[in-house]
C-alpha cells in the first residue's frame, strides 16, 4: 500500500512538472535568455502574436513589429514582468487601444512612455498612447461602430433584395407551371373528345343495324 502512494505522488510530482515545462516553453518565433523573451523584428501582427509567454519573463521585447493592439490581460499574466519594450510598431489607436493605454498608465518607467506612440487614425497619429484622452479613443470607437452599423445595414437591405428575387421566381415558376398543366389538360381533353365521338357514332350504327 505505501508503495502504491509513494508511485502515485512520484507519477503526480513528474506531471506538475511536465505541466510547469510546458508553461515555460519559449514561442517558437522568439528567442528566450533566461528570463528574457525576445520577440523584437520577427514582423509579427497582432494576429500572429503569441498568446502566452512564458510565466517567468521579466523583460519582454516586442519592439519592431507590425502591431496594432494588445490582446488584453496579455502582460497582466506576467507577475515577474519589469519591462516590456514596444517601442516601433504602428499602434492603431482605437477601441483595441484601451487595454494597452490602460497598462501603460500603471507603469513607472518614462522610457516605455515616451515610445509608445499612435500609427492610426490621421488625426492622432504621432500622440503619446499613455496620453490619449479616453474620450477621443471612444470617440473613434463611435466612427468604427457607425462603420459597422452602417455595413450591417447595407447586408440587410441586400439580403432582403435576394429575397425578394427569389420569392419572385418561385412565384413566377408557379404560375408558369400552373399555365402548362391548363395547356396539358386542354390539349389532352382535346385529343380525347374525337376518339369519344367516334366510339359513340360506332356504337348508334350498330344499334341500328341490330333493329
Amino acid at each position: 500500500m505505501r508503495c502504491d502512494l509513494l508511485l502515485l505522488k512520484v507519477f503526480l510530482s513528474v506531471l506538475s512538472i511536465e505541466m510547469m515545462v510546458i508553461q515555460a516553453v519559449c514561442p517558437h518565433m522568439c528567442s528566450c535568455k533566461g528570463t528574457v523573451v525576445d520577440c523584437s523584428k520577427r514582423d509579427l501582427t497582432t494576429a500572429t502574436l503569441p498568446s502566452s509567454f512564458p510565466p517567468h519573463t521579466s523583460e519582454l521585447h516586442l519592439n519592431d513589429n507590425h502591431l496594432t493592439s494588445l490582446p488584453n490581460s496579455l502582460l497582466d499574466s506576467l507577475p515577474s514582468l519589469r519591462l516590456a519594450v514596444l517601442h516601433g510598431n504602428p499602434w492603431s489607436c482605437d477601441c483595441g487601444i484601451l487595454y494597452l493605454r490602460g497598462w501603460l498608465l500603471k507603469q513607472r518607467n518614462d522610457a516605455l512612455i515616451w515610445n509608445v506612440t499612435c500609427m492610426s487614425p490621421a488625426h492622432l497619429k504621432g500622440r503619446l498612447v499613455v496620453y490619449l484622452v479616453e474620450e477621443e479613443v471612444l470617440e473613434s470607437c463611435r466612427y468604427w461602430l457607425c462603420n459597422l452599423a452602417l455595413a450591417s445595414q447595407i447586408s440587410l437591405f441586400i439580403f432582403i433584395i435576394v429575397q425578394a428575387l427569389l420569392l419572385a421566381f418561385v412565384i413566377f415558376f408557379l404560375r408558369r407551371f400552373e399555365r402548362l398543366t391548363k395547356e396539358a389538360r386542354r390539349a389532352a381533353a382535346e385529343t380525347f373528345a374525337p376518339e369519344d365521338d367516334a366510339h359513340s357514332n360506332e356504337y348508334a350504327n350498330l344499334k341500328d343495324r341490330s333493329m
